[in-house]
């Protein structure tokens, strides 16, 4: 048995697949079955081809409800019980701020006014995302109002191939959508699956190891995305309450036993502050958190051990 990986552009993100197997055509049938799953995830969530069930949802806002797939209905749900628990950190319907009012690229000059951003945050509210069990459809209270996955389609979308992958028999893996992932099993030798932790001046350079076998890591960190304006760094990360980019922190990873959990958490615990996030982190079993500030300090949840 050896590990076989495959690179390849999905969700407009690099995902890695890696699957441990006797030989390379079994590897590469079970590989193919992943990627299937992931471009189906994609086609029923994205905003760039109107027929998704996504873009019906936002073009019927304010109008009407959209019956849509359960699996569909099942992610929002999750979406509003985290917009719950992080207070409205985490939000699906930050769409309607979206590239409107931020654009990140290198074009950018000058942070919109304070006011401005204001003016546009007002459609943001996970409370006017009316959900209805019985025909399963959605309905966005305010026209103009969008819902968006890209604060937890990623992690959804790496948790279903891996099922499908566990269901077909494989082991032992990785899935890993650009930096989120979820690692089962353990490597050919008897070791679990390890990963680097980076430090976010210089992402090569790793400054921590972590075991992460039967856990699921995702990191929100201001090094991939950024403007800056005024020689200051402003994240990608907005806080959906005033339509602004945080600073503060340079990288939020958070680790748990669900990539679609993780993905969705990394974003909150940065929005919400260090104090806050990690209170919140340690209230929640199993949900553990490294945050590095923009002073390279770094602080962890409890009953967390970095080698």
């Amino acid at each position: 048995m050896k590990p076989f990986s495959q690179s390849l552009k999905l969700m407009g993100n690099n995902f890695t697949i890696t699957v441990v197997a006797e030989d390379n055509s079994s590897a590469q049938n079970y590989i193919e079955a992943a990627v299937g799953e992931i471009r189906r995830i994609e086609k029923l969530l994205t905003t760039f081809n109107d027929e998704s069930q996504t873009s019906r949802i936002n073009d019927n806002a304010g109008i009407q409800p959209v019956v849509v797939d359960k699996e569909v209905y099942g992610l929002i749900e999750r979406s509003k019980s985290i917009s719950k628990i992080t207070q409205g950190a985490f939000d699906i319907t930050y769409g309607s701020i979206d590239k409107s009012l931020w654009n990140f690229d290198k074009n950018m000059k000058q942070l919109p006014s304070a006011e401005e951003a204001l003016k546009r945050v007002h459609l943001i509210n996970y409370n006017n995302v009316v959900l209805n069990p019985e025909d399963t459809s959605v309905f966005l209270k305010e026209k103009g109002m969008r819902i968006g996955f890209g604060g937890i389609g990623k992690g959804y979308a790496a948790e279903m191939a891996k099922s499908l992958l566990v269901d077909m028999g494989v082991t032992s893996g990785i899935i890993n959508a650009s930096g989120d992932l979820t690692a089962w099993g353990k490597q050919p030798d008897g070791r679990p699956w390890r990963i680097g932790i980076s430090n976010p001046d210089r992402p090569q350079d790793v400054f921590s190891y972590m075991d992460i076998s039967g856990k699921a890591v995702a990191t929100s960190g201001n090094y991939e995305k950024y403007v800056m304006i005024g020689g200051k760094k402003y994240s990608h990360t907005i806080d959906p309450k005033t339509g602004l980019p945080i600073s503060g922190i340079k990288s939020v990873t958070i680790i748990s036993s669900n990539a679609e959990f993780s993905d969705a958490m990394a974003t909150p615990i940065a929005v919400m502050g260090i104090k806050a996030g990690l209170y919140l982190i340690d209230q929640i079993p199993d949900l553990y958190c490294i945050i590095i500030d923009d002073n390279n300090k770094i602080y962890t949840s409890k009953n967390i051990n970095l080698n």
